[in-house]
Parts: C-alpha cells; structure tokens; sequence
C-alpha cells in the first residue's frame, strides 16, 4: 500500500481523499493557493504546500509546482481528485517519469477517451451502442450542414474536447445551423483550444444513466452498476441517484456489459465512468441507450454508488494504484438500497443562479444524520471565493428503497443552514419534493420545463411567525408586564399582534404562547433565524417609528438589526441629500448601507466605526434644512 499520498486538488474531493487515507493509514499532503491557505483540506492534511497565487491556472493547473510539492514532502503518489489536471494525460506522464505512483488510469486511456468523435469510433469497433451521427474528418460548415439534414433535424451540434455543456447546441430547424455552428466553435475553442465538432441525432425524451467502472493492473475489469443523473441545469448535474429509476434487470446486464467492454477496449486502469444518452419515450430498453463518453477519473457523485455497494471508491483507487488486484469479483458486487446526492450550491436561484460568495456564517449548520452523508470543503466561518466552483456540500441519503432515500435528503435539506451565504437549498428541496420528480418522471429538461416552480419563495408557516413573534416580543419574559412588548397597557389596549421583517418583506402575525420550534434560532439580540425546507431568514421586530433607511416623515436612522458599524461616512452637522450613504452596518457577515431619508443635516450621529450596536439603535437622526430667514 501506497505510504504517502499529495492530493492535487482543493476543497469537498480533497477532504473525502483525506478521510479514506487517514483510515488506511496514508500520510496525506495537501497543496494549496493563496486563496486556500486556510482550508479546510489544508487543515485536515498531514503536511500543506502552497503551490502559487489564488488563479487556477497559477496554482492547482500549474503541473510542475505539484510535482515539485510532492518530492518537497517526500510524498510516494499523486491523486487527482476531478476537474483541474485529473483528465490530463501529459500530467499523468509527468508524474510517472518524476518516479511517483499515479491514482488514476493509464495516460494512453486517457488520450483515447479525451476526444468524443475518435472515442465514439473506437467504441463503435468494441460493439458498444453509439449515438447515431456524423465524426468525420470534413469540418467544412458544408459538410457539416449536410451530415445534420442527412440525420435529421432537430440535432447537436457537441464539440469533440471538453464536457460540462460547453461547446453544445441543439439546432431545431436548418435555417439555424450556420450560427449555431459559428457559436458552438467559437465557445470550444475558448475552453478547449479545439473547435471541431460532431453532430449527433437529438433524442427527445433523454436520460442520462453512466455505469461505474474499475479495473486493475492484472486485466480485471469489474461494473459497481448504474447511476441515474438526469437531473441537470445547463447540462450541470444537480441530482444524481443510484440505481437507475425503472431499470429492469435485462437492460441492466446489457448496459454494465457495454460499460465493461468500452473499458477493456482501452486496457482501463482504476475509477472510470462511461456515460450513457437513453430514449425513454417509452421507458428504459438496451436498444434506446447509446455511449456518450468515458469520463477516466473519479466523478463527483461516485458516493451513491458507495452507498449501494459498500464499497469505498477511494480505497479501491490507492489498493489499485499500488499494484494490488481488485477487492471483489463481479459475482462478489450486489445492490443494497437506493441513495441520493444532491449537490449545494452558493448560488442565487431566483436570479438565473448566479454564483455567490462570502463566509458560512456561526449560524450555519450541515445536517449529518442517520442515512445521510456530508461531502463538504467547507465549514462555519470557512470563505466561499470566487476563485474556484461554488460548491459548498454534497448531500447523500441511502435508504432500503428510493422513497425512503428520498425523504432523508429532503429531512437533511429542510434542516441545512448556510446563512448568510446564499444558496440552491430550498431550489433542491423544491426539485426532491415534486410529485414528477417522486413519481421518477426523470429527464434531462426537468428543472427547465419546472423552472418557476422550483425558484419561488415558500411562504413562512404561520406557526413559525407566531412563534417567531413571541420570543422577539418578549413574552413570557422579565418581571411584571412593564418588561414585556405585550400584554397590559396603561393608556392602549392589549397589543396580541406583531410585525416581523426580513429586511425585505413584512410578515403580520398574531403573538402567542411563548414556545420553541424546530426552525426557529437565537441570532443575536432582538434576532431569530428561521430555517426550513432549505430557506432562511433573520426576523427581527418592525416598528412603525424608524427605520434603517428612515422615512419620508422621519429621520431617525434606526439598525435594522444586532450587528457592527463599518464605516461613517457623515459628522454631525453635515448636510445631507436624499439617498446619501451615512453610515455601512454589517450584520450576519452582509454589508447594509444605510442612507439618508431626505435632504437635510446630522442632527444626532451615535455610531462610530467598530462599534457593536443592536437591534433598533438610534445611529443618526436627520432634520430638514432651517428655513430661511425673512429680512
């Protein structure tokens, strides 16, 4: 066994790497940016090397650093992980000739599954299922357009190099083609430095299933069965689960055998995945499942197939990497179960899921419970930049069958807190409790055919705000009713009713009994989060008598929340415009810049940079100008 081993990567893979060496007593080596000094890989690993600046391309692309970092440490052999130089044939040459173990297959397997067209050929000559289409050596747009009216319109146009939906267009109609095209080059030669293309037959009902498979260094090839991955946003998986909804056992032995026979074609080595584009029009057959690609590393979902096998991918890639042979035979691997993975993103739904970046607040909480597993790079108060992928956590949930799979990652997602970073948590929970998605209604254009559905804001539950409203108000709280925001006034009736804000909306709620509730936390004076179904928010109380940006009647600048003064940008005595920044606050990790309500002068300014203020303070008080005076 391996004795040493540098990961040559960053975040969730480099932490669940970390975990399985540990276990087999591996020494680990993590490597590092500027941006990742802190991390939590760098914290896990045995020994951290920096290896350049925050870009990727300086750092964790930067081939020889990570050679160099290896023989630095004294580390016996190099793992990939995926994404950055994982499918990179010259890489794993490199770190052969530098005399160091590579965790992944042979550079030659590589090369001969990196290009889609030549891949697709040589799997067309092992017998495995292609899908219908054009690789020819003329890349002429005509030629090109000929090949696509030959087949059929609507058709792909994919891009030979590269994955990840980059480098694709569907083309519905001829007319469409000669820009299509045009983009499609344009786009593959920006990511990949190689703008040839195929074109395939579009299927209309299509499923995404991929088969994993492993093979070692004495000729054994084994499948650990398929994986369902269906669910993708912009050809971006989201959720993935194993095994494959509405598989019957025939076309299962077809598919794995396909798998096996694309890996034996290229002598595979190690952990690989060869992907499979399925017509489900009428259900999952062998003779509507067509090779899309081999991916010749590990994948980001490979815990599902854990979760239904037992066994522990990582483990089998270092025994394999060290000479040894495979764990188990075929008759050996059988499926236990059903699990589900869902990816976490630091990204804003609502807003056509753009990337988000900040710190997991002390609030934040990943919920590992019995039947779900957390694969996270991240914990409370580790930064999400925006150097590298947004991801924040996998979420797994097995389960003896796909229902009870399903409703342990809904549980984990209803319980999963990032705030104040934003996230796609409630997007998942939305996605995993839809009627199609619990019916296994499964195609590629799910999440677009439901996208209004899956990106509304739920509502809170009114037993959350009245809830909510009690402990903010004080119920139950000090001694006699004058310590109390309800209840016995001298001059005003009994006020039983509260508003709460959320620093956008104003929810109206009756106050009741003080009590606890699951989805309700303390978050700082005169604060409570709420969580569910994936969403939060911090309440606070709303008072019709101020407000953070003061009112057109008022210029009492009042902190919308507990949280610190980071900047004043005003002196008393000033003159102000309407919509003047005065003062920034920073509450919950989130900036609020407060302005002035009207023209006007400080009158009053309370706060001072640093300085911690709760919830509803006096900062600044604005008046309107004097009047001028009549000689």
């Amino acid at each position: 066994m391996i004795g040493s081993l540098l990961i040559a990567n960053r975040g969730e893979i480099a932490c669940r790497i970390i975990r399985t060496a540990r276990r087999l007593g591996v020494r680990t080596v993590a490597v590092y940016s500027d941006a990742d000094a802190g991390a939590l890989h760098v914290r896990s690993a045995d020994q951290a090397v920096r290896i350049g600046p925050a870009a990727a391309r300086e750092s964790y692309l930067v081939g020889d650093a990570i050679i160099e970092a290896a023989r630095h440490s004294g580390a016996e052999a190099i793992h990939p992980g995926y994404g950055f130089l994982s499918e990179n044939a010259g890489f794993a040459r490199a770190v052969a000739a530098a005399g160091l173990f590579w965790v992944g297959p042979p550079p030659a397997a590589i090369e001969a599954m990196g290009l889609k067209d030549a891949a697709k050929r040589l799997m067309a000559q092992a017998g495995v299922p292609v899908t219908p289409g054009y690789l020819g050596e003329d890349q002429s747009a005509q030629r090109l357009a000929a090949e696509a009216a030959a087949i059929g319109y609507p058709v792909l146009i994919k891009a030979v190099a590269g994955g990840g939906g980059k480098g694709m267009r569907l083309v519905e109609e001829p007319g469409a083609f000669a820009e299509a095209l045009q983009s499609c080059r344009r786009e593959a030669a920006s990511a990949f430095a190689n703008d040839r293309v195929l074109i395939e037959t579009y299927i209309a009902a299509p499923r995404h299933i991929e088969v994993q498979v492993f093979g070692d260094t004495h000729g054994s090839i084994v499948h650990l069965f398929e994986r369902d991955c269906s669910l993708q946003r912009r050809h971006q998986k989201v959720i993935e689960e194993a095994p494959a909804p509405g598989m019957d056992e025939g076309t299962r032995a077809a598919l794995c055998e396909a798998a096996v026979r694309a890996a034996r074609a290229v002598d595979y080595v190690g952990a690989g995945t060869v992907e499979f584009i399925a017509d489900a029009t009428g259900g999952l057959s062998a003779d509507r499942i067509w090779f899309m690609e081999m991916n010749t590393r590990l994948q980001v979902e490979h815990p599902v197939t854990e979760a239904i096998t037992g066994v522990d991918l990582v483990e089998w890639q270092l025994r394999i990497a060290s000479g040894e042979p495979l764990p188990l035979t075929q008759d050996q691997l059988a499926i236990r179960g059903w699990a589900m993975e869902a990816r976490l993103y630091a990204e804003d739904p609502a807003r056509g899921f753009l990337p988000a970046t900040g710190r997991l607040g002390p609030l934040s909480r990943l919920p590992a419970e019995d039947g779900v597993r957390i694969d996270s790079g991240v914990e409370a108060g580790d930064e999400v930049t925006p150097f590298y992928d947004p991801m924040i956590a996998k979420l797994i949930a097995a389960g003896p069958d796909r229902e009870a799979a399903r409703h342990a990652l809904l549980r984990a997602l209803d319980r999963t807190v990032t705030h104040p970073l934003p996230s796609n948590a409630a997007f998942l929970y939305r996605l995993i409790d839809h009627s199609d998605f619990a019916a296994a209604r499964l195609g590629t254009g799910f999440i677009a055919d439901h996208l209004a559905d899956l990106v509304q804001a739920g509502e809170p539950e009114p037993a959350v705000l009245c809830a909510a409203a009690a402990l903010l108000a004080g119920v139950g709280q000090g001694e006699g009713p004058w310590h109390r925001l309800t209840g016995l006034r001298v001059n005003a009736p009994d006020r039983r009713e509260a508003r709460l804000s959320d620093g956008e909306r104003v929810f109206v709620t009756r106050i009741g009994a003080a009590a606890a509730h699951p989805s309700l936390r303390a978050a700082g004076e005169g604060a409570v989060l709420w969580s569910a179904r994936g969403e939060s928010r911090i309440l606070t109380l709303d008072r019709p008598r101020g407000s953070g940006a003061g009112t057109a009647g008022s210029g009492t600048i009042l902190s919308p929340m507990p949280g610190r003064v980071i900047a004043v940008m005003v002196a008393p005595g000033d003159p102000v415009t309407r919509g003047q920044p005065l003062l920034t606050l920073e509450a919950m990790k989130m900036e609020h810049t407060l302005a002035a309500p009207f023209d006007g002068v400080v009158a009053e300014l309370n706060a001072a940079p640093d300085q911690q203020v709760p919830v509803e303070a006096l900062l600044a008080r604005i008046e309107p100008p004097a009047a001028p005076r009549e000689d």
